[in-house]
């Protein structure tokens, strides 16, 4: 039992190992839209950082990353693993600041979410708030 435990132990610590660490005070932010916004389409989001710097995906670098835009879902599970690309979760890995959206009329929600340049979360991670917008017809 007790080699058990040292083995997910050894395990766990492995897997955190392979997280790049984020610098302390990074912060990542949506410039605009502002959260509680009323607008019409199509929506430009504006990307925010603070105490890192925009490197495209595949690029190892001190203290850089790329943006993820979760749109309408939650913050993934696992930040452990490197982010899926989904409807939901979009990949700005060319080291794109802003992006513009096509979305129905409605409430939506944004966060950001920085990753490194194999699309894995920062540890502690790099999120910011989430937002909620509406979109007008």
């Amino acid at each position: 039992m007790r080699i058990l435990a040292l083995l997910l132990a050894l395990g766990c610590t492995a897997v955190l190992a392979d997280q790049t660490p984020s610098p302390a005070g990074a912060e990542v932010y949506i410039i605009s839209p502002k959260d509680g916004a009323r607008i019409k389409g199509p929506v430009t989001v504006l990307f925010g950082l603070k105490g890192m710097g925009v490197a495209p995906a595949g690029v190892k670098f001190d203290n850089t990353g790329h943006h993820h835009l979760l749109l309408d879902t939650s913050m993934p599970a696992d930040l452990t693993q490197p982010l899926p690309a989904t409807d939901n979760i979009r990949h700005f890995g060319k080291g794109q600041t802003e992006t513009t959206l096509d979305l129905p009329p409605g409430k939506h929600t944004l966060q950001l979410l920085f990753a490194d340049y194999t699309h894995t979360p920062f540890t502690p991670n790099v999120a910011s708030q989430k937002i909620t917008i509406t979109v007008l017809k």
